[in-house]
Formats: structure tokens, sequence, C-alpha cells
């Protein structure tokens, strides 16, 4: 059996192609413009072409992510919760803390060691939109997205940016710019602001495992959250297609119920 699995995000829209091995055969990650259904189908045909599939072949499709009701032809909608905890559900049975670090709005997940989810937080609303936040900062510190954290790098300290209001910090990162606060210092202080988002939501216990788009182009993020909250960080292998991933495991999952 070969199933998809499809994460259609605010900032880009992923999908895995997988086999009854759970093996991934095709992927496909697509930044979101214009309408979801039109970058959905792109992303599907990006990675059927990869593995060398047509849809026909799919035994199901299972969707997830803010724009999971855009999927056309697709068997299933599954909860973002759901997906990413399963996608960091290892072999060996463990509980743990998966933080999911999306575009949108990041959810810190507590799951018991056969795998259920015991309790699920996101951020207040005024805090949404991490993804945008730091393509704003990269904007206005006139480096490309990929480069902010680089440029992180460069700074012994953060700046000071709030995290409780998305609009707040992006003025204040302007405000910080007209200070004279250097570019390195901010970067590294949106870094910190979205790490103090997270653990405003919940206590993180270890093993934490981290997953979404941000960690994967924003590593600085992860380590921010670790110096903060003191526990170890893990980060999940293609961390940006955990969604998807999950998605087409659960679809697996169901099939050989």
């Amino acid at each position: 059996m070969v199933v998809a699995g499809a994460d259609i995000g605010t900032e880009c829209v992923k999908v895995v192609v997988a086999d009854d091995q759970r093996k991934i055969l095709g992927r496909a990650t697509v930044p979101t413009r214009g309408y979801f259904q039109d970058c959905y189908q792109e992303a599907l045909n990006v990675a059927l072409g990869e593995a060398q599939l047509t849809a026909a072949r799919l035994g199901a499709v299972s969707v997830t992510g803010f724009g999971a009701a855009c999927a056309p032809g697709a068997t299933r909608s599954v909860a973002e919760t759901l997906c990413h905890s399963r996608s960091a559900f290892p072999p060996q049975p463990r509980a743990m803390t998966v933080v999911d670090i999306g575009g949108r709005d990041p959810k810190l997940i507590h799951v018991d060691a056969a795998g259920a989810i015991t309790s699920s937080r996101s951020v207040r609303k005024c805090a949404v939109g991490i993804g945008t936040f730091l393509m704003f900062a990269s904007r206005h510190l006139d480096v490309h997205p990929t480069r902010l954290m680089d440029l992180a790098t460069t700074a012994e300290k953060p700046a000071q940016v709030g995290s409780y209001c998305s609009v707040f910090a992006e003025v204040e990162v302007i405000e910080l710019l007209r200070r004279g606060a250097t570019a390195g210092e901010i970067a590294m202080g949106c870094m910190y602001s979205v790490a103090d988002r997270i653990l405003e939501m919940d206590r993180l216990t270890g093993p934490v495992l981290v997953t979404g788009g941000v960690c994967e182009y924003f590593p600085g993020v992860v380590k921010a959250l670790a110096e903060r909250s003191g526990v170890p960080v893990e980060v999940l292998p293609e961390p940006i297609l955990a969604g998807a991933l999950g998605a087409a495991l659960i679809a697996l999952d169901e099939a050989r119920a």
C-alpha cells in the first residue's frame, strides 16, 4: 500500500508519499502563495514524481494543517497535534514533550509512553504568526530569512524583544534599530522571543523533541529554547516534514487496523 500525507500550512505546503514499510518514497515542500488548492496539487505532483508513481496508486491521502480543507481528493483530515506526535513517537516507546514550531502557531504536546496525547497547548492568539514575524525581522535587518540565524551568531547577547504579541514584537524590532542595537543582537533577540512564547504555554518535561519548519530554517530558536528551559532539546530529522509524515503514518496505521 502507498499513501500520501500532506501538511497544508500558512508558510509552506508539505507532502510525503510513503509505502506500507513506512519508507518515504517522495517528498515535496512548496511555499504557500495564492490558493491553497494549487499549492497542494503542486506539492503532491512533485512528491509523486520523486516516487515515480501516479495519484491512482495512492490508497489514502491524509491531510492536516491550516489549509487541510483545501485538499481535493483527500480521504481524511487529521489534527496537527496528532500528526506531529505520531511522527515524533520513536520505535522504542517513551513519554516525551513534542514542540511543533510551525509558521503560524507553535504547539506544545505532552505524549505518554503509549504514544497517547495527555495534554496540548497553543500560544495565545496575539502571539501567532511565528514565521511571519521572523520574515518581518529578516526584511528589516536586510538579510535573507535563511541568513537570520547566521546573523544571530555574530552577537554575544540578545536584544530584548517581547514575546506577548507578534505585532508588538515587530514594532520593537524597528524601535531597536532606531536605538542602534546591532543587527546580530536583534536577530538573536527574535529567536529568544519565539522560545519565550513556547515556554509560556506549558513546562517542558524531557525528553523534548522539536518539529516544524521554523526549527529547520531558524535553528537558533531551538538553541534559545534549550537555554531558557534548561532541558536538552532534540530536533526530529527533516522537521519541516513532520506534519505530513505523521499524516501518512496515521493513514498506514488505520489501513493496518
